[in-house]
């Protein structure tokens, strides 16, 4: 494993100060080895110092914070299961979904750039590519010299990616490659793509496409309520001559990208909860402190059943990822049960922060707490790599073995 997770972080940053404490209401911290705990408080750690001071204004501002970028590689943020010979950290998956926890309880928007670097970039090229794309690209991604994005969701093909229209021709020497997409995080600033495209028979096939190529543009998008700060753009290719050797060579179909799906997935499960400790966190601090009608609100049974539900709910989706983890460490999860973890922990998570902005109350939606950004943030995530209601329909074909897409 990486020194770098051990390091301490300086202590002269001036910030707004981070309370932030998290529960563990079954005692699951006695689940996690040493080395667990230790990847989790570097990350928390670093969230407390360099995401909570300035997370508010760049949300405001609409903007992603890119001198963070550095840190999320020191912590390990970037391809944390990828083999250390290939500049990853060498960690598990439960030490993965740590470190999405902690980042998402800082943001988000944060935690999309993390997992989409790690599952949705890093993982391709570490399973599907071959040893020379891997050494080409993996280290510079790992250390967030390179950042990447994933080209998969099109203007008119979401929850059926299948249906994609981007191609790309054989052309003797190169590849020439045309099409769009869209909601795509990282696009604005990302220096390499992997996108997925179908070949003149139809086949879907990955490809990585590098900024500077001709053709190859990625329009920001703008006016989001939601994700402010992280960097959402599309990706244009309009003949763009992509090199044969860009070819992703080891898998094809669209099983190739759902497989890096279920990686992100997992990791949004985690992540998930990390804004609903957040919120539940904030809430409970504000109502001991809130006085009204003589008395801590804390102390009324209706924000004490919301608070009660709270932790009860978080709890909930503790167990069912320290299980997942344990099941995909040991290469038995399957896609299904990896949505069930995404759709429950994300509904969770964003029905957590709109009690805990009613505890607030009008206090909730100002930029002085966090509850009203994570809500909003929470929207894009319940919807984005499968929809609340695709996965409901994945369990569904999983039970009954009958697909309702169709």
């Amino acid at each position: 494993m990486k020194a770098i997770l051990t390091q301490s972080l300086p202590n002269d940053k001036k910030m707004r100060p981070d309370l932030f404490q998290a529960p563990d209401y079954y005692l699951l911290d006695e689940l996690l080895s040493d080395e667990h705990k230790m990847v989790r408080d570097a990350a928390r750690e670093w969230v407390k110092r360099e995401v909570s001071p300035i997370i508010e204004d760049y949300a405001q501002k609409a903007e992603f914070p890119k001198q963070i970028i550095n840190g999320l590689a020191e912590i390990g943020a970037f391809g944390p299961y990828i083999p250390e010979e290939y500049g990853g950290a060498g960690l598990d998956q439960i030490s993965y979904g740590l470190i999405m926890q902690e980042i998402e309880r800082g943001d988000s928007g944060v935690r999309s750039t993390a997992s989409v670097q790690s599952s949705l970039v890093m993982y391709p090229i570490w399973k599907y590519g071959n040893e020379e794309q891997r050494m080409k690209y993996l280290p510079k991604l790992a250390s967030g010299e390179f950042i990447g994005c994933f080209g998969l969701t099109e203007p008119d093909h979401g929850s059926n990616p299948g249906g994609m229209v981007t191609n790309f021709k054989d052309k003797g020497d190169h590849y020439l490659l045309n099409g769009a997409k869209m909601w795509i995080s990282n696009a604005p600033f990302a220096d390499i793509a992997v996108v997925w495209a179908k070949d003149e028979t139809g086949r879907i096939h990955g490809l990585i496409v590098e900024r500077g190529m001709e053709g190859f543009t990625t329009p920001e998008t703008h006016n989001k309520w939601s994700l402010r700060a992280s960097a959402t753009g599309e990706l244009i290719f309009d003949n763009v001559k992509v090199p044969k050797e860009n070819l992703l060579p080891n898998k094809s179909g669209l099983g190739a990208p759902l497989g890096c799906l279920d990686s992100a997935r997992y990791g949004i499960a985690w992540g998930a909860i990390g804004a609903a400790m957040d919120c539940y966190d904030t809430a409970l601090r504000y109502a001991k402190e809130r006085i009204q009608f003589d008395k801590p609100i804390a102390g009324t049974q209706l924000q004490q059943k919301k608070l009660a539900e709270m932790i009860t709910e978080i709890t909930k989706a503790q167990l069912l990822t320290w299980r997942l983890g344990v099941l995909r460490n040991e290469g038995k999860a399957t896609s299904a049960q990896i949505s069930m973890a995404k759709r429950n922990n994300v509904d969770m998570a964003i029905n957590i922060a709109r009690e805990a902005r009613q505890i607030l109350g009008g206090m909730g939606i100002t930029g002085e707490y966090s509850i009203m950004r994570h809500m909003m943030n929470l929207e894009s995530v319940i919807t984005y790599e499968g929809t609340h209601d695709i996965h409901l329909l994945i369990t569904g074909l999983d039970i009954t073995g009958i697909p309702a897409f169709k």
